[in-house]
C-alpha cells in the first residue's frame, strides 16, 4: 500500500470544511502519468456513502509557470466557462487556498471514462465509438473557439500569442539549453519561412489531444482536460497539435489521435463552426506540433535538473525529443537513409558483460517490482527499465553513429572537430540564414542523424517504421 502523502491529513480538513456530506478521507492516489502536472484520485465517505473526487495539483504543490503556463486558477476558470458553453467538462468543486497546505490546484467531479491515450487509440473497447471520436473532437473544437473572450474575462487573463511569436518563442526557449539539436533549428527555420496568413483568433485550448480527452465506451468523447497552456490565438492550432504523430499511439495512418480521419474531424469542425478549414494551414501546425513538443521534452531534463519533482519520468520523457525530431524529417524532408547497425562495446570474455548488467536490472524493474506494486510506482519501474534499454542501445550503435555524423558534418561545412564543435556550427548557421534548407548534404546528414538516434531512443515508435521504409544498413 503506497503511504499517504504529506498533505492528506490538511486534505481531510480542507473537505470537512467543504463538503457538506464529508463524513472522512479514506485516500489519496497518484495517477500515473501527468507529467507536467499532478492528478489524484480522492476517495471520500461521505453520509450517503463512498465517493471518488479528482484533485488537480501544480508539482510538488508548486504554481510554477514552466508547469502551469496560466495558472491553476485561470485553468478552473477556463474548465468552467468552456461548460458554460456546451464543453464536455467536468464540474470544479473548490480551489485550493494557500491557508489550506495543500498546494496549489482545485478539486474537480470525477469521471469514470478513459484518458490513457494508448486504449483509446488501440483497445477493442472503443471499437464501437472510435469512429466517431473525430468528428465529436471538431465539434467540441469548434465550441472552444466559438468561446466569447470578453464577457468571460479571458482575454484579460490569458496570454496573446501570433503564429510568429509562438514559433519565436517555443524556439528562444530551446536556444537557452547548451544542447545543439539541428533539426529543430531546421524546422524553425521552416516554420519562418512558412507562416500562415493571418486568421481571426480565438481561445485555442493548445494541448486538445489523445491522452488529454476522457472517453467512454459507449457514447465517446465525455471530458476535455489539461488548459494548462491555454491562449489566445490561431485556432488551427488545435487541429494541428491534435494531428501530430506523438498523440497517435502507434496508429500512425489515423491522423487524428490514432483513431480518426482528418476529414470526419473537418467536417465536425465545418458543421459546428461554420467555418472553412485550409489544410495548408493544418499541416503548418502539425509541423509546430512537432517542433514544439520536441523542445517540450527537452524541457522535461530541464525540469528534472532544476524542478521540485524530479522523477525519473523526466529525462526519460526527455529522449522523447528524438521521436518529435523524425517526425518532423518525416513532415519535410522524407526519403532514403543510412541504419546503423549495432557493435557490442564489451569484450566477450568479460563476466558479467555490461548488456547483461543492464538486462538484469531492467528484468528486476519490469518483473520483481512491477508485480509487487500498483499505480504510479509501478509505472515509473516500466520507466526506469525502458531507460535501461536507451542505455543499452546508446552503447551498441551511439559510437558507430558518433562516427558517422561526424564525417557528414565534416564533409557538409569542409571543416574538422568534434562532433559537439561541429553540430554547433551548423546550429549557428541554421540560425544566422546562412545555411540552405534545401542543400542536399544538409537534407542527408538530418535524415541520417535522427533516423539512428531514435533507433537508440525508441526504435518501435511508428515514425522510426517510416521514416525506415527507404534504408540500406551500413
Amino acid at each position: 500500500m503506497a503511504p499517504e502523502p504529506e498533505f492528506f491529513e490538511p486534505l481531510k480538513v480542507t473537505l470537512d470544511r467543504e463538503f457538506d456530506d464529508f463524513r472522512d478521507l479514506l485516500a489519496v492516489d497518484r495517477l500515473s502519468g501527468g507529467a507536467s502536472m499532478e492528478t489524484y484520485r480522492i476517495s471520500i465517505q461521505t453520509s450517503s456513502g463512498p465517493q471518488l473526487l479528482c484533485m488537480r495539483r501544480g508539482a510538488g504543490g508548486i504554481d510554477r509557470e514552466s508547469v502551469s503556463a496560466v495558472g491553476l486558477r485561470t485553468e478552473a476558470l477556463l474548465m468552467r466557462t468552456a461548460k458554460e458553453s456546451g464543453v464536455v467538462e467536468p464540474d470544479i468543486y473548490y480551489e485550493l487556498e494557500p491557508d489550506d497546505g495543500v498546494g496549489v490546484g482545485f478539486i474537480m467531479e470525477w469521471l469514470g471514462g478513459e484518458t490513457l491515450g494508448s486504449r483509446i487509440a488501440r483497445s477493442s473497447d472503443f471499437d464501437s465509438v472510435r469512429p466517431l471520436l473525430a468528428s465529436q473532437c471538431g465539434r467540441e473544437l469548434a465550441k472552444i473557439h466559438a468561446i466569447d473572450l470578453d464577457t468571460t474575462g479571458l482575454r484579460g487573463a490569458l496570454p496573446v500569442l501570433s503564429p510568429e511569436e509562438y514559433v519565436d518563442q517555443t524556439w528562444e526557449r530551446y536556444k537557452a539549453w547548451d544542447t545543439p539539436q539541428p533539426m529543430i533549428d531546421f524546422t524553425g527555420r521552416w516554420l519562418q519561412d512558412n507562416l500562415p496568413e493571418e486568421s481571426e483568433y480565438s481561445l485555442v485550448h493548445n494541448d486538445f489531444r489523445n491522452g488529454n480527452l476522457m472517453v467512454d465506451a459507449q457514447t465517446g468523447l465525455q471530458a476535455v482536460l489539461d488548459w494548462e497552456t491555454s491562449h489566445i490565438g490561431d485556432p488551427m492550432r488545435d487541429i494541428g497539435w491534435i494531428c501530430t504523430n506523438s498523440w497517435r499511439f502507434g496508429q500512425i495512418e489515423k491522423e487524428v489521435g490514432g483513431f480518426g480521419d482528418l476529414d470526419d474531424l473537418i467536417s465536425g469542425y465545418e458543421e459546428e463552426s461554420g467555418r472553412p478549414v485550409n489544410r495548408d494551414h493544418v499541416k503548418f501546425w502539425e509541423v509546430f506540433g512537432s517542433f514544439w513538443w520536441a523542445i517540450g521534452c527537452l524541457g522535461m531534463t530541464d525540469q528534472y535538473r532544476t524542478g521540485p519533482d524530479a522523477t525519473v519520468e523526466r529525462p526519460a520523457i526527455g529522449r522523447r525529443t528524438s521521436e518529435c525530431q523524425i517526425d518532423c524529417v518525416n513532415l519535410l524532408i522524407p526519403g532514403p537513409t543510412t541504419l546503423l547497425s549495432a557493435s557490442s562495446p564489451d569484450r566477450q570474455s568479460d563476466m558479467p558483460r555490461l548488456d547483461e548488467l543492464l538486462v538484469s536490472v531492467r528484468e528486476f524493474l519490469h518483473g520483481d517490482v512491477m508485480s509487487a506494486t500498483t499505480g504510479r510506482t509501478n509505472f515509473l519501474a516500466r520507466v526506469a527499465g525502458n531507460s535501461l534499454d536507451i542505455i543499452g542501445r546508446e552503447l551498441t550503435i551511439g559510437p558507430a553513429l558518433a562516427r558517422h555524423e561526424t564525417a557528414l558534418l565534416s564533409e557538409m561545412l569542409g571543416l574538422n572537430g568534434d562532433i559537439d564543435q561541429l553540430r554547433w556550427q551548423l546550429v549557428r548557421l541554421l540560425r544566422d540564414g546562412s545555411m540552405e534548407l534545401e542543400s542536399s548534404l544538409l537534407q542527408r546528414y538530418l535524415r541520417d542523424s535522427v533516423v539512428n538516434q531514435v533507433a537508440i531512443d525508441q526504435p518501435k515508435y511508428s515514425g522510426f517504421q517510416f521514416a525506415t521504409s527507404e534504408a540500406f544498413y551500413s
